[in-house]
Order: C-alpha cells, then structure tokens, then sequence
C-alpha cells in the first residue's frame, strides 16, 4: 500500500459531499464493491444511499478531482442487489493500484474507529476530536489516535544467495523474507536482529534500509531492510517457520504478490547479486 500520485489526503469532512463522491464502503472487514469479477468498481456515495445502508463516514481527501470517504456500513448489503463485499486482498489486481491503496487506508480507518467506541481508560462513549483525526473521551479526555503498527521486514544476504523462508500461514511452497513486529523499547535494528535468529537461528550484520510499506492487514508499517549474514546454521523454530533455505538470485521459488514490499525486496536484491561475477 501506498499514497497514490494525485491523492490528496485530508480528514475534516466537507460541509457538503457530492452523491459521486467514492465511497469505501466497509461491512466488517470486507469492502463494497460491484459484482463484476474481473473489473469490480466501487460504489459513490449515493449508491450506497440507494442500497438503502448508512454508517459513520470518514473523509479520506481527494483522488484528482474526486473526493473519497472510508464508511462503516451498520448493515450487509441486501440480497439480490448488484453489490458484493469482498475481502482486500481479493482485489488485487482486479482494481487499479491506486483504489486498492485508498482502500486499505479506509479499512484502517474503519477499523480503528470501531475498535475506539469507547474509552480504554474509563469505559465511556469516545467522540470524535475536532480537527484531528482522533477519538476523545468526554468524561476523561483520553485522547486515541488511528494505531500503526511498526513491523520490521529482512533479507538476509551471503554472498550470491537470499535467506528465504516459508511460514506456516503461507501457501505450499511461497517463501518470504522474514518478518516481524516491534516489541516495546526495541530500535528496528534490535528487532531485526530478534526476529532473525528466533526465527531461524541465524546470526546478521549491518542492515541497510531498503523501504517502507502500509500494509492494511489490519494496520502494520512494513520496514524493509538488507543485512548480511553473520553466522549460525539455519534452524526453523517450526512455530513460525516451516522451511528456510538459501537462494541463488537465478533459481527463487514462488514470491508473495508483486503489490507487496517483500517481492520488491525480493527482487531488487536478486537483480543486485545477480550483477555479481
């Protein structure tokens, strides 16, 4: 997930939105979008009206020249009508790029709204805070803010080959770099360095920053690094890590989809060593 060229982002809504104003339209965790399998569209603010379905809007900004809400629908969309809801990552590929991006922005919006109805430090009903994006409680004033969560993301390099590994959630045979989520006083190098070898028992030196990545799921932020690898024998730990192996840039096996950063890792860094005699 990314910020689309041309998006505007803002969050205070409009005193007025257009009926063709977008709508990310969220039942639970799955989008609104046309029944339509190869090409789905996503709903305007006034189909959603003439479905007969309402719930709270958050204003997202502007797509060009449309403006875009993310939607919490208090009802599933009625039988027999020419909308669907599917999961995200069931769109990938089947929408462009930009809408997909916008639409895991919306979910954790949604998401997060739902989450925060009321206040985790003295139980009552949170509102909204004025020109913030944030939930306030009335009574307390504890203030909550939509929640990131820092995840780090690593490839680990010898020589000509790539550490790769497969996870008990993946499908048979697709291998990733390894991956993890930041544990509170840790620096992303410290977590690099914990995950690698709770992970898989192996030991790494300098990591570089490769890049960054939002990734709604429900509301990590991917940070992709390279580092080298500094020794120890692989050793799954079989909770997480089913299999790891080492790949040479010229033989991988089947990579996570190109959307996702750990593929532009993947591949950046084989096309690296495979520039090396």
């Amino acid at each position: 997930m990314y910020t689309p060229s041309g998006f505007v982002p803002a969050h205070a809504l409009p005193d007025a939105l257009a009926d063709d104003t977008l709508a990310f339209a969220y039942f639970e965790n799955r989008l609104v979008v046309s029944v339509a399998e190869d090409a789905p569209r996503l709903p305007t603010r006034h189909d959603i009206a003439t479905l007969g379905l309402s719930g709270r809007e958050h204003y997202l900004g502007r797509l060009g020249d449309v403006p875009c809400v993310a939607m919490t629908l208090e009802h599933d969309l009625p039988t027999g009508s020419a909308w669907r809801t599917s999961g995200l990552r069931a769109l990938f590929f089947r929408m462009p790029d930009a809408l997909v991006a916008l639409g895991g922005r919306a979910f954790q919006i949604v998401e997060w709204d739902r989450t925060h109805r009321f206040c985790g430090q003295c139980g009552t009903p949170m509102g909204d805070k004025p020109g913030e994006r944030a939930r306030e409680c009335p009574a307390c004033g504890h203030t909550a803010y939509p929640r990131v969560s820092p995840a780090m993301m690593v490839l680990v390099t010898r020589g000509r080959e790539m550490l790769l590994a497969r996870a008990n959630r993946f499908p048979a045979a697709m291998f990733s770099a390894l991956a993890g989520f930041v544990e509170p006083g840790e620096t992303i190098e410290d977590c690099i360095a914990r995950e690698v070898r709770e992970e898989v028992g192996v030991e790494i030196r300098d990591p570089v920053y490769f890049g960054s990545q939002s990734w709604a799921f429900p509301h990590s932020l991917m940070i992709a690094f390279t580092a080298e690898y500094a020794g120890g024998e692989i050793t799954p730990d079989q909770t997480e890590i089913a299999e790891a192996r080492w790949f040479a840039p010229e033989a991988l096996p089947n990579l996570p989809a190109s959307l996702s950063i750990a593929r532009k890792l993947i591949e950046a860094t084989a096309a690296r060593l495979a520039a090396r005699p």
